[in-house]
C-alpha cells in the first residue's frame, strides 16, 4: 500500500506541475479556468491518497465539499464563458 500511495503522490506532483504551467501559459480564460479546476481535483485526489495511506476518515467530508465546490465552479465558469461567446 505504501508503494501505491507513494507512486500516486509522485504522479499527482507531476500533474500539479503540468497544470500550473497551463495556468500560467494558458492563452485563454477558458484554458486557465479548466487548469484551476484540474488543480482542485488534483488536491482532492491528494487528500484521497492521504486518507487511503493513513486510514484517517475525518477528511472524507472535506473531500465531499471540495468535489461539490469543484462541480459548481465548473458549471459557473462554463456558463460565464458561454455567455461571453454569445455576445
Amino acid at each position: 500500500m505504501i508503494f501505491a500511495t507513494n507512486l500516486a503522490g509522485v504522479l499527482l506532483t507531476i500533474a500539479t506541475v503540468a497544470t500550473v504551467v497551463r495556468v500560467v501559459r494558458g492563452p485563454s480564460v477558458a484554458d486557465r479556468m479548466v487548469a484551476l479546476d484540474t488543480l482542485l481535483f488534483i488536491g482532492v485526489a491528494g487528500i484521497g491518497v492521504f486518507v487511503a495511506r493513513t486510514g484517517e476518515t475525518t477528511l472524507v467530508p472535506v473531500l465531499v465539499v471540495a468535489v461539490v465546490t469543484a462541480f459548481v465552479s465548473t458549471v459557473v465558469v462554463a456558463r460565464y464563458i458561454e455567455s461571453e461567446n454569445d455576445r
